[in-house]
């Protein structure tokens, strides 16, 4: 397929979804899911950037965007937990 048909096919969605509207409970749930993980990504990053002066770093992947983006400080907590005393 060339880039042209899938650049039309997506546009042609949209209008279609801009005339007839989207559902609007998963459209909000998934808005809401989104800036949760962006939130724990943001978590995630200012903890290593100020963890990194006492040596504590947690990757940044899915899980842990998921764990702190969903539970919060609680959930960044438990990770620097579980990379204290397991890890």
């Amino acid at each position: 397929m060339s880039s042209a048909i899938v650049i039309s096919v997506i546009v042609g969605l949209i209008i279609i979804l801009l005339f007839v509207g989207a559902p609007v409970k998963p459209m909000k749930f998934i808005g809401q899911a989104t800036v949760k993980l962006g939130i724990g990504i943001l978590f995630l990053f200012f903890f290593n950037v100020f963890g990194g002066m006492f040596g504590l770093h947690i990757p940044i992947n899915l899980f842990t965007a998921v764990v702190s983006g969903f539970l919060g400080l609680f959930g960044l907590a438990s990770l620097v937990a579980i990379h204290l005393f397991i890890i």
